[in-house]
């Protein structure tokens, strides 16, 4: 017998119950006994069924809590759309040019750019940044126009000063390649160095790091998949396009990027960059060895006034890019602005001259080009302006040109 069952016989023997005539028999005891050890066996079943559940509503407490946490990351942050941004930009542009040889002649309305950010922040240290473009309004066979991954990339604050990035992002290099907005530089189509000698759009998959300082210095370093350009055809030693894209991007040569930029004075940007491959190319043997790229440039804006200057030179080593007489591909361009401010609304007005030297003989010329923009607000813009190209080389005088050009832009 058990140890229940023995403090229930000595329970029934001391109570008054037994003390009567009345007295139990032994089958009697022995059936209240078991009666006894059943009830107490579903009062411990019961509580056993409680402790269980009690036990289940603490891990949903628990898992709900941590769930909590994971969306509300360094608890400065609510919930995913707190931390998730949408943006973008978008521009069209009609031209009508008028060409010396009129077989040049263009007048074309196009949606040329639209372009959406999808920007998340995981907390306050790591963020991802991607930017998604359409070209041209139509992608596919036989249409003009491209879909493009420009950005998808990682960035880790190391501290307050320094960071780390990973994945698709634009290089470290002249003005427009990183800030490229319509609504953010003069002229209906963006200027010919950072096009032609300066290949914006300019995006490259790989690592980077920087630093920024509160005396308004900063840096960059960045090891990248590089160039593949061209070394026969139409195109070749053509430097915009020797760009991958990152799509299968031959990577048997990386390239080195290495920025300075300093914005410790009000109003003041100077910047210089410097890009080294050793094989512009990606194939041996090929004529095409060595690229480097220098670039300089500086912005100044006090009051309305405004002005823009930038500089960039490519080298290149190579047999057959020397006989092409490529091998060193130059540009510059001054650009003066002055901006009315109209309420919440402003209206500028620019001038612009560049000069390039590159591969192709269209793409060496001199280029006058003056316009207007009108803000209504910040974020949109309307602009036209005025062009007149002239080429280098007899061959392509034909190319020569005159042109006015209308667009609207806008960026949220």
């Amino acid at each position: 017998m058990n140890r229940f069952s023995l403090i229930g016989a000595c329970a029934l023997l001391g109570s008054p119950v037994l003390a009567a005539d009345t007295t139990p028999t032994l089958d009697e005891l022995w059936q209240m006994v078991q009666a006894q050890q059943l009830r107490i066996a579903e009062l411990e079943a019961a509580n056993q069924t409680a402790n269980d559940k009690l036990a289940a509503t603490t891990q949903q407490v628990e898992a709900t809590s941590e769930y909590l946490e994971t969306i509300d990351g360094d608890g400065n942050k609510t919930n995913w759309a707190d931390r998730t941004q949408i943006g973008g930009y978008g521009e069209v542009h009609y031209n009508n040019l008028q060409a010396e040889d009129s077989a040049n002649d263009l007048k074309e309305i196009d949606v040329h750019r639209f372009v959406l950010y999808a920007n998340h922040q995981f907390n306050d240290r790591l963020r991802l940044a991607t930017e998604l473009e359409l070209e041209h309004s139509l992608a596919g066979e036989g249409k003009n126009g491209e879909v493009e991954l420009e950005q998808a990339y990682l960035e880790y604050d190391l501290n307050d000063q320094h960071q780390v990035r990973g994945g698709l992002f634009l290089l470290p290099v002249g003005i427009l390649n990183e800030t490229h907005e319509p609504n953010t530089f003069y002229g209906v189509e963006r200027n010919d160095v950072e096009s032609i000698i300066i290949p914006s759009t300019w995006w490259e998959a790989g690592a980077a790091t920087g630093g920024r300082y509160a005396s308004g210095l900063s840096w960059d370093l960045a090891l990248t998949s590089g160039l593949a350009m061209p070394t026969s055809g139409s195109s070749a030693f053509r430097v915009r396009s020797g760009r991958q894209k990152v799509s299968e991007a031959m990577a048997e040569s990386l390239a080195y990027t290495a920025r300075l930029k300093y914005t410790g004075v009000p109003g003041l940007e100077l910047s210089a960059t410097a890009h080294l491959q050793d094989d512009a190319s990606q194939l041996s043997n090929d004529g095409l060895d060595e690229g480097r790229l220098l670039s300089a440039h500086a912005i100044y804006n006090q009051g309305g006034f405004g002005l823009r200057a930038l500089w960039a030179q490519w080298n290149f080593d190579g047999d057959a890019i020397e006989a092409a007489g490529a091998d060193q591909q130059t540009g510059w361009y001054i650009e003066p602005a002055y901006k009315w401010p109209l309420g919440n609304s402003a209206i500028g007005i620019y001038g612009r001259y560049e000069d390039v030297e590159a591969a192709r003989i269209q793409d060496q010329f001199d280029q006058w080009e003056v316009g207007v923009n009108y803000w209504p607000v910040d974020n949109v813009v309307v602009k036209f302006d005025y062009r007149d190209r002239s080429h280098d080389l007899p061959a392509a005088a034909g190319r020569d040109f005159d042109s006015f050009d209308l667009g609207v832009g806008y960026a949220f």
